[in-house]
């Protein structure tokens, strides 16, 4: 099995991961803390980031997370907490794919209908998804660049109606701070999904400490992008759930030369399509990995999850904040355990040589 490499990882980790973070999240911590929507992510992302260095140090043992907890807790108990692990990804694939689906019928359509507008993303997703999720290591290689390039785009354009003193004076946001903690939870769950790549990363030297530099740096842009977005919006913020269509909008060569700031919004849409998808081929993964990822059941598997899914999207259509309140409403201790408390455990798991 080919190993993501180093430079792989540092794509994955600085610019896949924080494209989904610039969609529905920005408005939503505006309207929680207002002007310090900051500190709530910056919170966040320092524990995530502790979470992934411990996560990364794992991979250093060379063995999947199934063959981990086997070698701990025998085959019955991994397979358990792999099947509950499973059921875990799947619910916290819900917020960002109903997200999607918004984004693209509001972006990218004005007359098609929210399902037909989307559904076709399901077939890309069961190809993805009867891949495993290691595989993915040379398409990084591709949508690092793109999602630096789509980020940057858009912040240029943006930059120069931003006003930077709307962020002043610090604390005005009271309280919001602790209360957008539960609402950030719902789209910070990297370290989890990093769990699913040990035994998949070419570790080298360093690895751990470098990779945590490069979440760190994907962490800075979207708290770049934070201040820029709510420096053009300010108090309007909240009403602005599609962010990263909406802050290069008013850039004032529009007027000349059209919406070219669609260039960076597709790319951006392109890294976030793979992004979706990644904790639905979580799930499926851990369902697998103690099977030995048979190919025709990864398959079957996919083509049932991605159709329960778009069955979802319909049910659920016009109730993401029903949707936002199930998932970070009173369970967002969900989150708490599965991204933040478990995963620093797994360097207590024993490698095969070390079992007693």
């Amino acid at each position: 099995m080919k190993k993501i490499s180093p430079r792989q990882l540092y794509f994955f980790l600085a610019c896949i991961m924080p494209a989904g973070k610039l969609v529905i999240l920005p408005s939503l911590l505006a309207q929680q803390a207002k002007n310090d929507l900051l500190l709530p992510a910056l919170i966040g992302y320092l524990v995530q980031a502790g979470v992934v260095f411990c996560v990364l140090l794992a991979a250093k043992k060379g063995e999947s997370l199934f063959s981990l907890l086997r070698n701990t807790f025998g085959k019955v108990a991994a397979i358990a907490v792999m099947s509950v692990l499973s059921l875990f990804f799947f619910y916290a694939a819900l917020l960002p794919l109903l997200e999607q689906r918004l984004f693209v019928q509001s972006t990218f359509y004005d007359t098609l209908p929210s399902l037909a507008a989307f559904a076709p993303y399901f077939v890309f997703s069961v190809y993805l998804c009867a891949k495993p999720l290691g595989s993915q290591g040379r398409v990084w290689d591709i949508l690092g660049p793109i999602a630096i390039a789509g980020l940057a785009g858009i912040l240029v354009l943006s930059v120069g109606e931003t006003d930077l003193g709307a962020l002043l004076p610090l604390g005005g946001g009271g309280m919001g701070t602790f209360k957008a903690l539960p609402v950030l939870s719902g789209w910070l769950f990297d370290g989890a999904v990093l769990l699913m790549l040990l035994g998949r990363i070419d570790y080298k030297k360093g690895t751990a400490w470098k990779g945590t530099l490069w979440y760190l740096a994907g962490a800075l842009g979207v708290l770049l992008f934070l201040a820029v977005f709510y420096g053009v919006f300010g108090d309007v913020a909240v009403n602005q759930p599609f962010a990263i269509a909406k802050t290069s909008k008013y850039f004032s060569g529009i007027t000349v030369l059209g919406r070219i700031d669609y260039i960076f919004i597709y790319a951006l849409s392109l890294v976030m399509a793979f992004w979706c998808a990644m904790p639905l081929q979580a799930g499926i993964d851990c369902f697998l990995q103690p099977f030995g990822r048979e190919r025709h059941l990864a398959t079957i598997l996919s083509v049932a999850v991605n159709a329960v899914f778009l069955a979802l999207m319909y049910f659920l259509d016009n109730r993401f904040g029903e949707v936002l309140h199930f998932v970070t409403g009173a369970p967002f201790w969900i989150f708490v355990v599965f991204c933040t408390v478990l995963p620093p455990l797994s360097l207590l798991l024993r490698r095969d040589h070390e079992r007693s």
